[in-house]
């Protein structure tokens, strides 16, 4: 069992318990539906990479790669063009499309128009312990020059401790079985920018928080919901009395550059993820 696996099913729980329902929701299903939801505000987890605690849900297969390769486009490539993304193996942005193949100036557009992440590894580098140390994809011009989605997981911040590098990750909203849940794939490709990061600079990875200001659960996701704690506590009844599981991402040591890095410099350790797939109808 992993911290992820446990936070997952304690916030599950908060949200069965103390949840609200939304009124008129914006996004819907692909049958024209409305996609209801309830909801919790605030919240937030932590996991210390250093000490090998890192966030990946068991109770479900967390398509790690994939999300690994929308770091690449978002931050290397700085790309919001959906055919380059399909090229680089990312296709769940298609619905999105605001008509012209785009996602609009949103997530890699604003990274490449700002040249967020250079300058965010330059400042690392010649002002390591400066506290102005914040790359925000939420920019007002970006937002009304086109439409499309409001960037979800908008701000990241960063701070050098010693030979450690931490940071934390700011989501406005999450759909949290999906992708911005406790191990997901939110959490497992922004504790993968941290490695990149940590290592283009020259620190090791430390911290890493993720706060999510409103975490949903889907009104059609209730069912899988109840899946995963019953996966859980089959899980836990298994595995007492043994150590706690420590599935990991590494970062290949020769991997040095951040633009250079490639998928294939990612490896996965120990993970044995609970099967089958569940399935998640998106609210669009």
């Amino acid at each position: 069992m992993t911290r992820a696996d446990t936070y997952l099913i304690n916030d599950i729980k908060n949200i069965k318990e103390n949840g609200y329902q939304d009124i008129n929701p914006r996004p819907r299903y692909a049958d024209g539906t409305p996609a209801y939801t309830i909801s919790v505000n605030q919240v937030l987890r932590k996991y210390d990479l250093s000490k090998g605690d890192f966030p990946l849900l068991t109770l479900r297969p967390i398509a790690i790669k994939t999300g690994i390769r929308e770091i690449f486009a978002i931050y290397q490539k700085g790309t919001h063009v959906l055919s380059e993304m399909r090229d680089m193996g990312i296709g769940w942005w298609d619905d999105w499309d605001i008509g012209d193949g785009t996602i609009g100036h949103r997530y890699g557009y604003t990274v490449s128009e700002y040249d967020l992440m250079r300058k965010l590894l330059a400042d690392i580098e010649k002002d390591p312990y400066g506290r102005r140390k914040v790359m925000s994809l939420w920019q007002e011009n970006d937002l009304r020059e086109t439409p499309g989605l409001a960037p979800c997981a908008f701000l990241t911040m960063w701070n050098v401790r010693g030979e450690y590098l931490d940071m934390t990750l700011v989501q406005r909203s999450g759909d949290m079985l999906t992708a911005s849940g406790a191990g997901g794939i939110n959490e497992v490709q922004y504790a993968a920018l941290l490695l990149m990061v940590a290592r283009h600079t020259g620190y090791q990875p430390g911290v890493f928080v993720h706060y999510v200001q409103n975490e949903q659960i889907y009104d059609r996701h209730y069912e899988q919901a109840d899946e995963l704690i019953r996966r859980y506590e089959e899980k836990c009844a298994a595995e007492e009395g043994q150590a706690e599981a420590r599935p990991a991402l590494i970062l290949k040591d020769s991997a040095k550059d951040f633009f250079e890095m490639t998928i294939d410099d990612f490896e996965v350790k120990d993970y044995n993820p609970v099967k089958p797939q569940l399935k998640f109808e998106l609210g669009i």
